[in-house]
């Protein structure tokens, strides 16, 4: 059934899972086989080298694993999408794919802690020219990409400080140079913003997010240019980074109720922002939602929700954070994001656990910051648990 006609909560139910209802079932099945049997075998070997639809063996493909692919694909306008076992592979098997030796890659000094140690570590060990800039200087940005880059990547709302970058502007600073421009949409989600719709190329998602919904499973998507998206799914099958069936089937399954657990995840950020805004024992608040946030203009052209994920730094630094989380009732705290029940953390000890403290300066993330991922708890309730947490200072 072609479901590109309709909206996309209605797509994130229905996409992928009509060929594999089997005897009148509600529920796409599992697919656990590792490899897929032919009794012909000019058959096996069209589906083989790529000339007819079909499944070969698990690492490449996987009918589970494509109901997945074919949400992700449509609810962001994609061409193509592929997956992986987690988000970080998702993003090394793509930066890996297209920056060779000699390649330059320009990108913001605010992306997540994993892909930060890929730019600063890993790149620059195999000769590729990384050029890091400050996240909300476009100015700079532009013209560090008109001095010839292969790939820019982007990532807005930035982790953990919510910074703001005009995918716009920019993919249209690439294009002039011929530069692939690379967006990881993974705090916005498919429901609040479609990269591939202002100028980029490929969007990537750590699937184990707000995907999922549920922090049950781990997986990443990409999703863009078919041509694109074939040569960073060469490059996954043989280096062996592929999604599993039963995480497949959990993150298919979460993404069903995406669009309402984002509605009301909005709906709860942008109320317990402003209540912290105006909070005596809050230095400041990370939100693009906020009408006093550096990046909510472009915010408002871009994305069409705000998100689930705000920050804020609390009066007395690191020795507060120390007393406010562990008093939170509605909160775990732990180092993910994007679920159900709200999450909590310091960049310490999610975000950036791999970055020294002075590296976490030089980004501007105050050591007294909170990243703060609203749940679908009812509002009121965590507004109140809130309250009662930062009494402690």
């Amino acid at each position: 059934m072609d479901v590109s006609q309709y909206q996309k909560g209605t797509a994130a139910v229905w996409a992928g899972e009509n060929d594999l209802y089997v005897k009148g079932a509600a529920t796409a099945p599992v697919v656990n086989s590792v490899a897929f049997a032919y009794t012909d075998l000019d058959e096996w070997y069209a589906v083989a080298t790529g000339n007819a639809r079909g499944y070969i063996y698990s690492r490449n493909t996987n009918p589970t694993v494509g109901v997945l692919e074919e949400k992700i694909r449509l609810l962001e306008g994609a061409e193509a999408a592929t997956s992986f076992a987690t988000g970080m592979a998702a993003i090394s098997n793509t930066l890996f794919t297209f920056l060779t030796p000699g390649k330059r890659v320009v990108s913001l000094k605010d992306t997540y802690g994993g892909t930060s140690k890929i730019f600063l570590d890993f790149l620059p060990a195999y000769h590729v020219d990384v050029t890091l800039c400050d996240t909300t200087d476009h100015e700079q940005l532009e013209a560090e990409i008109a001095k010839g880059c292969d790939l820019l990547y982007l990532e807005t709302p930035t982790n953990p400080t919510l910074k703001i970058v005009d995918i716009k502007r920019l993919a249209a600073a690439a294009e002039k140079v011929g530069a692939i421009v690379v967006v990881d949409n993974t705090f916005a989600t498919p429901i609040n913003q479609n990269p591939l719709q202002l100028g980029a190329h490929l969007i990537i998602h750590s699937a184990t997010k707000f995907l999922c919904g549920h922090s049950d499973a781990m997986g990443g998507v990409l999703a863009g240019k078919q041509d694109l998206v074939k040569k960073v799914f060469q490059f996954r099958e043989i280096n062996g980074a592929s999604l599993q069936a039963d995480p497949a089937y959990m993150i298919a399954r979460g993404m069903k109720t995406l669009e309402l657990r984002i509605e009301r995840q909005n709906a709860s950020a942008l109320a317990i922002a402003r209540y912290l805004e105006a909070h005596p024992k809050i230095k400041e608040v990370f939100y693009p939602g906020l009408e006093t946030h550096h990046g909510h203009e472009i915010a408002r052209r871009q994305m069409k929700g705000f998100g689930g994920i705000l920050s804020f730094a609390i009066e007395g630094g690191y020795e507060n954070v120390k007393k406010v989380l562990p008093r939170l009732k509605l909160a775990h705290l732990a180092a993910s994001l994007g679920s159900v029940s709200t999450l909590a953390g310091p960049p310490r000890t999610t975000s950036h656990v791999e970055l020294t403290e002075e590296q976490r300066k030089l980004l501007g993330i105050p050591e007294g910051l909170i990243r703060y991922s609203v749940g679908i708890e009812n509002t009121n309730d965590l507004l109140s648990d809130l309250e009662q947490a930062l009494k402690t200072i």
